[in-house]
């Protein structure tokens, strides 16, 4: 993954009595709406491949399109088609409830099925006997969203997931345009089964303020807002983010990736952890917070032994 051209820092250290015993390294880029710098790693034009953190980017073309108005979808639903969602009751009702509108079933849907992301829904499953069900994917909603726009448009429905589908030209296309992109990077098939682009760190931020620093985009900026745990869900680092501050978005990543927009400054972070440790990209995200004046959220950096004993500290480099 870590080329020549680039050269990641240390940000997070596990310390037990004195001797380090585990390192995580990565990226940390700051960007306003007229430049962006290397806060920490030089991360030089390495690309990356945005993974999730694409949705809310990709969901810019439900406003492009009228898609809100066509189907007449509420701030949860718009919410539901950005998120990496736990798989939990509320967002496969929601997710039940877009698909009656755009009079769809489940049989569409490409994103394939996994277990909810959400612990608590996992021990309901498993004491009810209930079986996975496509919708608790946690990209249903993204895919929701793309038949949609499909149904809308006259496009072909089952074969949406293909790179040379209208609608995926039309996603990189606007995506090409939101990034500021002068040049092609590497595309790959998402976990989830559809394209999903690379690019470098800085111009994904550039795309996240260009949505929501944007009043044209402001029902994305609102379904955020106004619905964090729709986004998330139980024990979601977004969720977490933009329920305990204000004005902040947030919107993990596979792959290591969390970007952070300030609406009200109209400034921006994004972290990759190199090795993809979702704990570990979760505490720099929010010292970065911290340390920004942003938001003041706690997290546990204490090393315990099962009985509580403390026995050493995370420390955030950062």
């Amino acid at each position: 993954m870590v080329s020549n051209n680039t050269e990641p820092e240390l940000l997070v250290e596990y310390v037990r009595d004195g001797l380090v015993e585990q390192e995580h390294y990565g990226f940390i880029v700051l960007s306003d709406k007229n430049r962006a710098f290397d806060f920490t790693g030089d991360a030089k034009n390495y690309p990356f491949y945005l993974r999730s953190c694409a949705k809310p980017l990709q969901a810019s073309l439900i406003i492009d399109y009228g898609m809100d108005k066509f189907y007449h979808m509420t701030e949860d639903e718009i919410a539901l088609c950005c998120a990496s969602h736990a798989g939990e009751e509320i967002h496969v009702n929601t997710a039940m409830r877009l698909l009656k509108k755009i009079d769809l079933d489940e049989s569409y849907l490409k994103c394939g099925m996994h277990k909810p992301l959400s612990k608590t829904e996992q021990a309901k499953m498993l004491l009810s006997g209930a079986s996975v069900n496509i919708l608790q994917n946690n990209c249903s909603g993204k895919h929701i969203m793309m038949l949609g726009l499909c149904k809308m448009k006259n496009w072909d429905l089952k074969t949406y997931d293909s790179p040379d589908h209208p609608l995926q030209k039309a996603i990189k296309e606007k995506i090409t345009k939101l990034c500021h992109l002068t040049k092609e990077y590497p595309q790959t098939t998402d976990g989830c089964g559809v394209p999903i682009m690379s690019m470098p760190l800085t111009n994904m931020l550039h795309g996240y303020l260009n949505v929501f620093c944007n009043r044209e985009y402001e029902k994305i900026k609102n379904a955020f807002l106004n619905h964090p745990y729709i986004i998330g869900g139980e024990d979601r680092t977004d969720t977490k983010i933009i329920e305990n501050s204000k004005g902040i978005i947030a919107k993990v990543g596979a792959g290591g990736l969390c970007i952070v927009v300030n609406t009200e400054s109209e400034e921006a972070f994004v972290v990759k952890i190199a090795d993809c440790d979702m704990k570990a990209r979760e505490m720099v995200v929010l010292q970065i917070l911290k340390n920004l004046h942003w938001a003041d959220i706690e997290f546990d950096n204490e090393i315990k032994t099962i009985n509580g004993k403390i026995v050493g500290e995370i420390k955030v480099t950062v």
